[in-house]
């Protein structure tokens, strides 16, 4: 029988998205094996509560190392192929017939496991560590235990990683949120674009069974959608920002507890960080992690995974080896396939004992949008950036430096009142500040601030600033963006671990009526390469329901529900980091690799 295999050399089942960070690698493990499956495995967990697992194995008796996915989503589907932000285990006939064990398990309360989804708590951490030890004990693994996935897949990693079981080798946590409040809520105001159907959608998925996922059906779909023009079509498809278009699966049934319990916690009981949330942020505990981590993201995953990236980054403190990759437009797609290559020279290093090279050159690889190739950098933030300073002009101009005196005023309606057009209001709803064309290729990389300067009518509002780069037709590319609740605008420098003011979000103050406050609001750290003859916009709102103004990946945020006037001084700044032209050169590097 012909071995099926996916990779990258002709006759294989090609995977979609880029396969290295611009490397070839040196002796990685060669396809081999055939593959089989284990269903519905059972896995005790110390309480006594079981989670069920899928084993994807090679037919060969013996030993092999072995990757963990463990996530809330449909274990059975993993494999289908469909282009949707849940399947993000990666792509067993990768990893398998190169010698690998690849389990795939339903975390508690979920796909049929026992026990209560917690989503993120403590309980799921300790799941983790007993999973890894589970699966080290069975009589295919040799002992040595990687975990993989993005996403929820990543987010499990970390959680595995911060409890130290004994056979955790080495995780690649790519595109993982690592404190729940950051995706949940952004700076107080909560993401409901996501969280409404992501525990929806969860809940619907885990009250179905084995009759719907594993039915002639969906294998029926699985085989279509692997057919080599319709698997390609989806190498440009973003899973996450689907996310928003599953709503209409909701009206369908599906038990309310404890999703509805969950959402009403996320949105209505917890409005500031405090012990719910600290149970569900792992930011403080990663000091713990003693393995090797492979961190990475997309640029364009603003309000989901990419807030995470650099943080943790940071505060691996005791990890003997973290790597970073930071993709591109496209970088990640749907199902995940990106960075296979990458992953097997990472576990075959880690996991084999193979010289691959994967930890050869400084630890963080990145794209920068607008330019070409890798670049490199050995530190974070990087050592050339220099923040330059824009100024919000009353004119509506971005110069650089002085912006002169005078202000801006918008309106802002309450909840029932933002569906009027954004663009009939006067004072108008948003208020967008262009800079100049520019004149040579500006490059930025790391972290950026939005100092704004406002007085409100209103004790709360909030602000959503996004970054826009035009080009010389109009065409507008939202860059990255940066939120926050007007009442949560405390901020702790001493805990910024990179540069970028450190919002508290646990004390509400309520905003001085007609006073001027100056609030501190970062932007997801970011990289682009805004081209000559484009030009710089700031785009800013107090509420984002609308659908005229920008969303990116269409996530948009509740109402803080005030009617105000707010005027915007001049004052006002944008803290930009460029690197110098030459420097920016300097750091491309030529190699293509996979």
């Amino acid at each position: 029988m012909r071995m099926k295999v996916a990779g990258t050399a002709p006759g294989q089942r090609q995977l979609n998205g880029p396969q290295t960070t611009g490397r070839a690698y040196r002796n990685l493990s060669e396809p081999q094996f055939e593959m089989t499956r284990d269903e519905d495995v059972a896995v005790a967990m110390r309480d006594g509560i079981e989670l069920l697992a899928d084993v994807y194995r090679p037919t060969a008796l013996g030993r092999y190392p072995v990757l963990v996915a463990a996530s809330p989503y449909p274990r059975q589907i993993q494999n289908l192929g469909a282009p949707m932000g849940f399947i993000e285990a990666g792509a067993s006939d990768f990893f398998v017939p190169r010698g690998y064990i690849h389990l795939i398990v339903n975390i508690r309360g979920t796909g049929g496991s026992g026990g209560v989804f917690g989503f993120f708590d403590g309980q799921e951490r300790r799941d983790m560590h007993d999973l890894v030890e589970w699966a080290a004990a069975q009589p295919w693994s040799d002992g040595n235990i990687g975990m993989i996935g993005i996403s929820y897949f990543a987010m499990t990693q970390l959680e595995a990683a911060v409890e130290q079981p004994p056979h955790l080798k080495a995780i690649f946590p790519v595109a993982g949120t690592f404190d729940l409040y950051e995706s949940a809520t952004h700076h107080g105001l909560v993401s409901t674009s996501f969280i409404t159907p992501f525990l929806g959608a969860v809940g619907l998925a885990s009250g179905q069974s084995n009759t719907l996922w594993r039915s002639k059906l969906v294998e029926a779909a699985g085989k279509l959608l692997h057919i080599p023009k319709i698997h390609k079509s989806f190498e440009t498809f973003n899973g996450e920002a689907a996310m928003t278009g599953i709503k209409t699966l909701l009206k369908l049934h599906h038990d309310p507890h404890p999703w509805d319990d969950l959402w009403r916690a996320v949105v209505v009981e917890h409005p500031l960080r405090d012990a719910w949330w600290d149970d569900r942020n792992l930011m403080p505990l990663l000091h713990k992690v003693n393995i090797p981590v492979y961190l990475g993201c997309d640029w364009q995953n603003v309000p989901m995974h990419l807030t995470s990236t650099f943080p943790a980054f940071e505060a691996l403190t005791n990890s003997p080896h973290v790597r970073v990759a930071m993709l591109g437009e496209h970088g990640l797609s749907w199902p995940w396939e990106s960075l296979h290559v990458e992953a097997l020279a990472w576990f075959d290093h880690w996991l084999k004992g193979k010289d691959t090279g994967i930890l050869e050159g400084p630890p963080i690889r990145y794209v920068t949008p607008g330019a070409d190739g890798w670049r490199e950098t050995a530190t974070w933030p990087p050592a050339q950036t220099k923040h330059q300073i824009w100024s919000l002009a009353a004119d509506g101009g971005l110069p650089l430096n002085d912006g002169g005196d005078g202000s801006r005023t918008m309106l802002t309606l309450g909840a029932g009142l933002n569906r009027i057009k954004a663009s009939e209001t006067d004072p108008p709803a948003y208020l967008v500040w262009t800079s100049a064309t520019l004149q040579a290729d500006l490059e930025i990389l790391g972290e950026l601030e939005l100092q704004l300067d406002a007085t409100s009518t209103a004790s709360d509002t909030a602000w959503i600033a996004t970054l826009q780069d035009v080009d010389p037709a109009g065409e507008v590319t939202d860059v990255t963006a940066g939120y926050l609740r007007a009442s949560l605008r405390s901020v702790d420098d001493a805990t910024s671990r990179t540069g970028a003011p450190a919002l508290l979000c646990r004390d509400f103050q309520p905003v001085p009526i007609g006073e001027m406050v100056r609030y501190r609001i970062p932007l997801a750290v970011n990289a682009r390469c805004f081209k000559r003859g484009h030009a710089l916009r700031l785009f800013l709102t107090s509420d984002d329901q609308n659908p005229e103004t920008p969303a990116m990946l269409t996530y948009r945020h509740a109402s803080v529900g005030t009617s105000c006037l707010s005027s915007i001084a001049s004052s006002s700044r944008l803290l930009l980091p460029v690197v110098p032209p030459q420097q920016a050169q300097e750091h491309r590097h030529a190699h293509t690799g996979t």
